[in-house]
């Protein structure tokens, strides 16, 4: 006998397909909404239903936009001759927060993963190599996650731009801040060491 209205069951499968996701958090969501007036929910319904209206991919960067070029690739205080690659637009919102970075972006929707059935060609790479064509830009950031699938994006599109006079570097690998050393695994601890910092 399931206890569970239909109604309610329903919403709960489907905040279980989000990533993060699981069915404890699925069920504690759709019962704090519950809890909600029928006006905040209407909002969020909409909100959710709206989400992907007057948005597209930058010309430039494939950042998300609502323009054909994007705020980052429109603005004249970034270094242009810079470009970061990042796996997903989360992965440059998370760069953009530290307020560290000044360069422009490219947005490769993904990384190269033939168990997923992601090859080179489901990602915009070849728009990357065509940037790099132009010959603006001196440096190339790599900064994807430090997975095999990763690693293998970065070595795929390094291979296509060694005709070009750019820079490639990626992003400092090691024990995290807070982290100890006792328990960071061997490969951690090898890029730490290999990517040691003077003082």
């Amino acid at each position: 006998m399931n206890v569970i209205p239909k109604s309610i069951q329903r919403a709960i499968e489907a905040f279980n397909k989000l990533p993060g996701i699981g069915s404890k958090s699925a069920e504690r969501l759709v019962f704090h909404l519950l809890k909600k007036p029928t006006s905040e929910l209407k909002g969020l319904g909409n909100a959710v239903l709206l989400l992907k209206e007057g948005l597209v991919y930058c010309d430039v960067c494939k950042n998300l936009s609502t323009e054909p070029r994007c705020e980052l690739c429109q603005s004249d205080q970034r270094e242009t001759e810079v470009i970061c690659v990042v796996e997903d637009a989360l992965d440059l919102i998370a760069l953009e927060k530290t307020g560290s970075y000044r360069g422009l972006y490219h947005v490769l929707h993904g990384i190269i993963s033939p168990i997923d059935g992601v090859g080179p060609d489901e990602l915009t790479i070849a728009d990357l190599v065509e940037r790099v064509k132009q010959g603006e830009v001196k440096e190339l950031i790599f900064a994807l996650n430090p997975s095999m699938e990763g690693e293998a994006t970065a070595a795929y599109i390094t291979r296509y731009l060694e005709p070009y006079n750019v820079k490639l570097t990626r992003l400092a690998r090691g024990i995290p801040m807070g982290g100890h050393v006792e328990y960071a695994d061997s490969q951690t601890l090898k890029r730490a060491m290999e990517g040691r910092m003077t003082y």
